[in-house]
């Protein structure tokens, strides 16, 4: 079956693109610590949860690197954690909510990712949608629109 782009990206929901059982860390964790983990599991972002492992927010790639950039917090970095750099409250975002939605909640707040929770629970992070994800959403779409129907 050959469906447009609005189609495609209408229908698709979050659950379809996200990347499930995220990577997170504890707000009271190093950043030293987020960076290594970023590193070792090459993701961009973190969602944050508390001890309980409630989420209370994000660390980006970004965060981190502004916090390089800024010559107070370099010197401080040995003893910030976490919580002293993340974006509180995470921007988040429904597994039954559609793609596009979830697009213009990115582009509305300036963001690459969103934390993915279930339907009925805000508290816990179930996955992460990247801009990257939508990217490839959208380049899935393009490519099949090409094939010819047989």
């Amino acid at each position: 079956m050959n469906v447009s782009h609005r189609d495609a990206l209408t229908d698709a929901v979050v659950a379809d693109r996200m990347h499930g059982n995220p990577v997170v860390i504890r707000a009271d964790a190093s950043l030293t610590d987020a960076a290594a983990l970023m590193d070792r599991h090459h993701v961009h972002g973190l969602p944050v949860v508390d001890a309980t492992g409630i989420l209370v927010g994000v660390l980006s790639q970004t965060d981190l690197n502004r916090a390089r950039s800024t010559e107070y917090l370099w010197s401080n970095w040995p003893g910030l954690a976490v919580r002293h750099l993340m974006t509180s409250p995470a921007v988040t975002i429904h597994r039954s909510t559609p793609l596009i939605i979830a697009a213009r909640r990115m582009e509305e707040h300036g963001i690459h990712r969103l934390v993915v929770v279930e339907d009925g629970d805000e508290t816990s992070p179930a996955g992460v949608l990247s801009m990257t994800d939508l990217i490839h959403a959208l380049a899935q779409e393009t490519a099949a629109e090409r094939e010819p129907v047989r």
